[in-house]
């Protein structure tokens, strides 16, 4: 992508208007949270777009800034007092990061006092330029909206992975979300590359058990950890037992029981954006047509638990695991298979 590319993509995203703030973000490795080499080349990233917006800006009459601050060291954490600050007075926020600042970007932008919008990149790599950069807007806003719709109309899914396994998750009392690649409005968080539908299960929070029942979330969700396949059981949308090698399972048991609600399955995703590849990257695999499942927090986007941390496991056609078919349930028990070995049905959308 070169930079009348980059430049055009920045208009079409994010159209900043006269007098409008920007501020991008990234994070830094510090202590024992180490450095690599992707994370050095998106801080670099980080910096060349941020010279291409201050350019556009000393032209269009917006002022553009760029804040590093210490890593977090956990997807989905609070951002430091000051960064959440500069971004408060911000109007766009652009946050390439080692360590996803989604969550915390989200519920600044849907404050109902807020002035900003933004777009959260975590684990952004250049060479999406070349690729999920590339999709094309109009068709990612026709499908995620078709998603959105479809999503909306069901009540749960049925999903089948290549290891054998199935997960049933409920789907009722919520509502589906998009990522369509465009932040316009005050109050939009995305993530870029963008090309998703997404929503969160029905979690049986305090405030609605009493009146749905318990979650009917049931069945076992695989994850490739390392080199290895680690299976999730689940019951009542929690994870409550752990399947694999001993040293692996131990290690997971640990991380989950540092804060139970990291056990909480958070989100069904659907990706649709054609020129995402599977990478092993969550960022564009989650893009890809294709099944995403997340555990942790689900607050920032309709659900209810508030967590420290928010992790999409990806299952598109072509990686170690895959989500070889998904089936929605509507209310009057019709069944639509949006996805098969083959891939996502476009044709639905």
């Amino acid at each position: 992508m070169n930079k009348n590319e980059r430049e055009k993509m920045f208009k079409q995203v994010f159209s900043p208007q006269k007098n409008e703030h920007v501020l991008f973000l990234y994070d830094t490795p510090h202590d024992d949270i180490k450095d690599s080499k992707n994370w050095f080349d998106r801080r670099r990233m980080a910096e060349e777009w941020y010279q291409t917006f201050n350019e556009m800006g000393k032209k269009d009459g917006y002022t553009v800034d760029i804040s590093p601050y210490p890593a977090t060291g956990l997807h989905g954490s609070s951002l430091p007092d000051d960064i959440n600050a500069k971004v408060k007075k911000s109007n766009i926020v652009i946050a390439l990061t080692e360590f996803s600042a989604s969550h915390a970007l989200a519920l600044i932008c849907k404050n109902k006092h807020s002035i900003t919008r933004s777009a959260s990149l975590p684990l952004v790599e250049k060479r999406m330029e070349h690729t999920a950069f590339k999709g094309d807007v109009s068709l990612i806003q026709r499908y995620t909206k078709k998603l959105q719709a479809i999503l909306n109309n069901a009540i749960g899914a049925q999903v089948v992975f290549s290891t054998d396994d199935e997960l049933y998750i409920d789907l009722r009392n919520r509502k589906a979300c998009v990522d369509d690649g465009i932040c316009h409005k005050t109050g939009t968080l995305i993530n870029l590359p963008s090309g998703e539908s997404y929503i969160p299960p029905y979690e049986a929070a305090d405030d609605e058990i009493s009146l749905f029942g318990r979650s009917k979330t049931l069945g076992v969700l695989p994850d490739y950890v390392g080199d290895e396949i680690i299976k999730y059981h689940v019951k009542n949308n929690r994870i409550t037992k752990i399947e694999g090698k001993r040293e692996k399972v131990k290690e997971r048991h640990n991380f989950f029981d540092t804060n139970v609600c990291r056990r909480n399955i958070a989100e069904l995703g659907i990706g649709c954006n054609p020129n995402a590849i599977v990478t092993g990257n969550p960022l564009e695999d989650e893009k890809v047509a294709g099944v995403h499942i997340a555990y942790g927090m689900s607050n920032s986007f309709g659900g209810k638990t508030i967590c420290d941390t928010h992790w999409d496991i990806c299952f598109p056609i072509g990686a170690p695991v895959a989500a070889i078919s998904l089936i929605l349930i509507d209310q009057a028990g019709g069944r639509t298979e949006l996805i098969s070995k083959e891939g996502l049905r476009f044709d639905l959308l």
